[in-house]
């Protein structure tokens, strides 16, 4: 029987190794939220961390094996949270940090990384952009390239999410996830199709930024020119196919959402449940916002999986217009 590159055991190592401060993350049952989408809902909030993402799950794991090994520099890509989250997880560790990204990513996300410490490279072009360079810097200096997603320690990382999730499994069916490179959903779907079965993963992307969905669906790695949409952590174009065959295994399901539903979803947990988030944590409530039916009368968790806006394009989303009472 095929396998997923995640072995429970060591995600329940990981789990000992992970600074508490990222673990144990708030779950609960948003009663206000329910009114508006007919289905009761609970939220798991991987916002409630000095990073405000679920990344530094992984990036602990990742900079403590580094730190253990000798070595003392990293460079990755990232859309801002990774980053942002390596370079907490370095800075106690005394290991030098290199993050790529897009000149074009969230400027509150870039401003972070370098208030962290890290050494700070932008690049014309997209995130798979920054892929590249982040690669060529790594071959060029012979230092460790952290890949989100492909680097298995991400995944189990993002993994003990899943185990947090397992223990309330049976108050729930279903799992909301953001997928973007595919770390989260394969980490939690792991863990849950081997410790609770019987919920339904169910994994949710942009319609603007689909290579992930349309690869699952058509069961091979499908890449687009171009990755358009306010989610920016989830606007990659070339799926990674070692990841590919993981999500495989583990998803129900893979659904588009489209903008306009991301920006009603954030407003909803804004006005509903005083969340500030950006637009990839708002990615399940979008995919209930328009599939009422499907959801109705089952209890559904919704991972909300990071709060790091640049606020004047915050406010510009869910400024535009109220929030409907039923």
């Amino acid at each position: 029987m095929r396998r997923t590159r995640l072995d429970t055991a060591r995600i329940r190592a990981a789990a000992r190794m992970i600074d508490p401060v990222f673990l144990g993350t708030p779950l609960y049952r948003c009663d206000a939220l329910e009114p508006g989408l007919g289905c009761a809902v609970s939220i798991k909030l991987e916002t409630a961390n000095p990073v405000r993402s679920f990344k530094g799950r992984g990036t602990e794991l990742v900079t403590r094996l580094l730190a253990e090994d000798g070595r003392r520099a990293v460079v990755c890509a990232s859309a801002g949270n990774l980053g942002q989250a390596l370079a907490w997880s370095a800075r106690g560790r005394g290991l030098d940090v290199t993050v790529v990204a897009s000149r074009f990513a969230t400027a509150a996300k870039l401003d972070r990384i370098r208030a962290l410490g890290a050494t700070l490279e932008l690049v014309d072009g997209d995130h798979e952009s920054a892929r590249e360079r982040a690669a060529a810097l790594a071959r060029a200096s012979g230092i460790r390239l952290l890949e989100d997603s492909l680097d298995v320690e991400t995944c189990e990382g993002a993994a003990t999410i899943g185990l947090e999730l397992a223990e309330a499994a049976p108050s729930f069916d279903a799992v909301l996830i953001a997928l973007g490179g595919g770390a989260l959903a394969t980490g939690v779907g792991h863990v849950l199709k081997e410790l609770a079965p019987h919920v339904e993963v169910i994994c949710v992307q942009p319609s603007g930024a689909p290579a992930m969905t349309h690869s699952w669906r058509g069961r091979r790695v499908v890449t687009t020119d171009s990755a358009v949409t306010i989610a920016d952590g989830v606007a990659g174009r070339c799926p990674i196919p070692a990841v590919l065959d993981d999500l495989l295994l583990v998803a129900d399901d893979a659904v588009l959402v489209e903008e306009a539903s991301i920006v009603a979803g954030m407003r909803m947990l804004l006005d509903r449940a005083g969340l500030v988030v950006e637009p990839s944590a708002a990615l399940g409530i979008a995919a209930i916002l328009e599939n009422r039916d499907r959801f109705a009368g089952r209890h559904v968790v919704t991972i909300v999986c990071g709060s790091n806006v640049d606020l004047e394009a915050y406010h510009a989303w869910v400024g535009a217009a109220p929030v409907r009472r039923p």
